[in-house]
């Protein structure tokens, strides 16, 4: 990937720019680490090294870290409430930084795309996922940008629940870091020039 210190812009004193706020999905704790459900913490960790900053504080039940890009001031965030409960932290980091809906991006892992996929949207349901319910029932709404990063389907007759609170295994560990590189990038072409760039550029065909 490209080297991207060159592209940082400080703002002028007095400029206001739009903030946005990125969301990766997991669970905290040391063993979920891995998880193919904690694909979302793994590309906030990603990013924060590309952005050149580290998460160091708690806020609003999330880890976060603030940078800029491309004269916009950037919020990462990984709740650590449980999955299940980071509409919690997300509403909450939403409103104290008044981020609007479409400068928002949520990040987590998706059983109903093959592994290695990408697929943003401008909105759309849960799918049944938990941390994404938890979300949009917090919300009211659906209307917010998402990425989903796809960790494929368990195999046989395995329950979804269970396999993504597994870790991946060493060919998907192989193949990983290409796929957090592309979300890294699709992540910050999304900031950049805006949510359609980022959709016709990184999403993975249907």
């Amino acid at each position: 990937m490209v080297g991207l210190r060159s592209y940082f812009q400080k703002r002028t004193p007095g400029e206001v720019t739009p903030a946005f706020l990125i969301v990766g999905l997991g669970n905290p704790g040391r063993q979920y680490r891995e998880n193919r459900h904690n694909i979302g913490f793994l590309l906030m960790d990603s990013l924060s090294k590309q952005l050149i900053t580290q998460f160091s504080r708690l806020q609003s039940k999330a880890l976060v870290c603030k940078t800029h890009y491309h004269d916009h001031q950037i919020i990462l965030a990984k709740p650590q409430t449980f999955m299940n409960l980071s509409g919690q932290a997300v509403t909450s980091l939403v409103n104290f930084y008044k981020i609007s809906h479409n400068q928002l991006m949520v990040a987590y892992d998706d059983v109903d795309l093959p592994f290695g996929s990408l697929r943003i949207r401008p909105s759309g349901g849960s799918a049944g996922h938990n941390g994404m319910n938890s979300i949009i029932e917090k919300f009211g709404t659906q209307e917010f940008p998402r990425l989903r990063m796809g960790v494929g389907r368990p195999p046989g007759r395995m329950d979804a629940a269970a396999y993504v609170l597994q870790d991946f295994n060493k060919a998907e560990t192989v193949e990983l870091q290409f796929l957090l590189n592309r979300a890294v990038e699709a992540v910050l072409l999304f900031i950049s020039d805006g949510l359609q760039a980022a959709m016709n550029r990184y999403n993975s065909p249907e």
